[in-house]
């Protein structure tokens, strides 16, 4: 009974280990990670821009198919690599950086093909209001770094918005478009 006993305990003490080695904590790699936006502008050409300032964590769990994600985006931070444009984006029309310093994206829903994510589901929020946003996966892996010694997951997500849905509606009545584009790549280093 005692080697029972032992044996029933080294089982469920290997079974735990093994369970929290399938679950990890990713911090987004701010080096490594852009969340860029394209717009259409008149129908001439496409402006686009991306976020400069961003952090976040990530919970994975391959076996489980679960996983979390956390992204914390500083609106002000905005790169058009034109420092007018940069600041009417900032401004009242689009971002409204005064009073909404920050974006903030939650999903806890993962959707994978075989073992790699396609699609994380969850809200973004912007501007003093929340919506839904899907974000599909273009690429997504997992590997060993080979100078950080440690695992690192990411991918190239996309989606599709319509900006009026957080109150963004400069411009809509004279032809610039409602629809973003949004295309996001993320790395993320195990902790």
């Amino acid at each position: 009974m005692h080697k029972t006993l032992l044996a029933s305990t080294l089982a469920s003490a290997l079974l735990a280990s093994a369970f929290a080695a399938q679950a990890a904590t990713y911090a987004i790699d701010p080096n490594h990670t852009f969340v860029t936006f394209e717009i259409d502008h008149l129908g001439v050409s496409t402006n686009r821009g991306r976020f400069d300032k961003k952090e976040g964590t990530v919970q994975f769990d391959r076996a489980a198919k679960t996983g979390k994600v956390e992204l914390t985006i500083d609106m002000s931070s905005i790169n058009t690599g034109t420092a007018q444009f940069n600041r009417h984006l900032q401004s009242k029309d689009f971002f409204n950086t005064a009073e909404f310093p920050t974006a903030k994206f939650v999903a806890d829903k993962f959707s994978f093909d075989g073992d790699k994510v396609s699609e994380v589901a969850g809200t973004l929020t912007m501007l003093g209001k929340t919506q839904p946003v899907v974000l599909k996966a273009k690429r997504f892996n997992c590997t060993q770094h080979p100078m950080l010694k440690r695992e690192v997951c990411g991918g190239d997500f996309e989606t599709t918005v319509q900006r009026s849905q957080w109150g963004m509606d400069w411009g809509l009545n004279m032809g610039f478009q409602d629809q973003v584009r949004l295309v996001i790549q993320v790395e993320a280093i195990q902790q």
